[in-house]
């Protein structure tokens, strides 16, 4: 069983974070469910959060090469 330390703190258990697929560094959403329960869920990606995210994945130049073969057509 887990424990609020006295900075509001939980450990959630491995087993628990395995089966909702959670991993450290992942951003949640911790709210009041009712009273005496409170749910966490993987926070929602904001469209701020994409940037970026495939940076590195295609060669140098290859938007130009796009924008080249668009002109082509």
């Amino acid at each position: 069983m887990s424990k609020i330390s006295t900075k509001n703190q939980v450990t959630i258990p491995v087993a628990v974070l395995e089966e909702a697929g959670l991993h450290a560094g992942d951003q949640v959403v911790v709210e009041a469910v009712e009273d005496g329960e409170v749910r966490i869920r993987r926070g929602a990606a904001s469209f701020e959060d994409a940037f970026g995210a495939l940076t590195g994945t295609y060669p140098a130049g290859y938007l130009e090469q796009l924008d080249r073969e668009d002109e082509q057509r």
